[in-house]
């Protein structure tokens, strides 16, 4: 398939949000990234993190084979969260890009 590096791309780039997003759902990171007098639309970032952790295991299997598709979606998953984690450590000003404010 000749498109597959597209979805794992897509893949990890929605990964990588979807985590984004849900360290955003936790008040105290919310904080940090947005300041406290923004509202905090926790459920809503929950509901767009878990949907797109399934977006991400969905794009993982159109570009592969299912053995090969749920090896590939777990590494995604066991590479997206540490570097959102290290965002937060370090820079977490830098999640405003997965949520703008309004």
């Amino acid at each position: 398939m000749g498109s597959s590096w597209i979805l794992l791309i897509l893949a990890a780039v929605t990964g990588l949000t979807s985590f984004a997003w849900l360290a955003l759902a936790m008040d105290i990171h919310w904080h940090k990234v947005q300041g406290r007098g923004r509202a905090h639309p926790a459920a809503q970032l929950k509901l767009m993190g878990w949907a797109g952790l399934l977006l991400t295991a969905v794009l993982c299997f159109l570009a592969d084979r299912p053995s090969m598709a749920v090896l590939v979606w777990v590494m995604l998953l066991v590479a997206s969260a540490p570097a959102i984690g290290m965002i937060l450590s370090w820079h977490p000003q830098l999640l405003r890009a997965f949520w703008p404010a309004r």
